[in-house]
């Protein structure tokens, strides 16, 4: 049986920036929507984590991101 990954809540933050980068998701999309983007067994985990360090799956993707910076305004 495959081992799942330990996330923290950092590796998630990274994990959606990638997904936000690639136009994957969008900043506004809600947290839920990120599901289709992790396994079943995956995102149960993470959604707990989400839970635990206060965030909501209706809350948005760029609640989570946090700010972001821009090299060429």
């Amino acid at each position: 049986m495959p081992k799942l990954r330990q996330y923290s809540i950092c590796d998630i933050q990274d994990e959606v920036r990638a997904l936000v980068e690639r136009g994957s998701v969008g900043r506004h999309h809600r947290i839920y929507e990120l599901s289709r983007h992790f396994g079943d067994r995956e995102w149960q985990k993470l959604e707990s984590l989400l839970e635990q360090n206060d965030y909501l799956l209706r809350d948005r993707v760029i609640d989570l991101v946090g700010k972001e910076t821009w090299l060429n305004d």
